[in-house]
């Protein structure tokens, strides 16, 4: 699934909008913790996925159906926006279960949330609940509803109407 996702990602490299979101109640749970220790955690499709994200010149939003945790916030990191079900957790338990995150993750999770919030996720294993990562910059928007979707496409829409000259060059102006 994750090199399908990094090959989406990398062949949406023209498009205007790319939204991430998942089923149910939780966004990801990351990696199964067996595919893990056999290897997946330290496999580049993380860091190959997080970079095509990144790389988009186009608005890029997670829509966080509901918790997040392990590898898979690497996506989420990546995109442009973050908005959450106020249902929805983060966390990052690398430390507990032995593994570095990829490389992008903490120098991006740093740049939102700060050194020692970024700590407290990575290195503490702290969960965090929707409202404090909303207070902390971890996610831009709590979507009380909870039709994270829907407020995805809502926030993509003058993206999507906009020339694709302006709206790149508006992200490029803002990195």
């Amino acid at each position: 699934m994750l090199t399908q996702l990094a090959e989406i990602a990398e062949a949406a490299q023209d498009a205007r909008v790319l939204i991430l979101t998942g089923r149910g109640k939780v966004f990801s749970a990351g990696a199964d913790l067996e595919e893990a220790r056999a290897g997946l955690a330290l496999s580049p499709v993380w860091e190959r996925l997080s970079g095509a994200i990144a790389a988009l010149p186009g608005l890029s939003i997670a829509a966080l159906n509901g918790t997040i945790a392990g590898g898979a916030m690497g996506m989420a990191l990546a995109c442009d926006l973050r908005i959450a079900s106020p249902s929805a957790k983060a966390f990052y338990p690398v430390m507990k279960l032995g593994f570095l995150p990829q490389p992008s993750d903490p120098p991006r999770m740093t740049a939102l949330i700060g050194p020692a919030r970024s700590k407290m996720i990575l290195m503490a294993g702290q969960k965090i609940d929707a409202e404090t990562a909303l207070y902390w910059g971890l996610f831009d928007r709590l979507v009380p509803s909870g039709d994270v979707l829907a407020e995805a496409r809502a926030l993509a829409a003058d993206a999507l109407a906009a020339s694709p000259d302006i709206a790149h060059g508006i992200k490029s102006l803002c990195r």
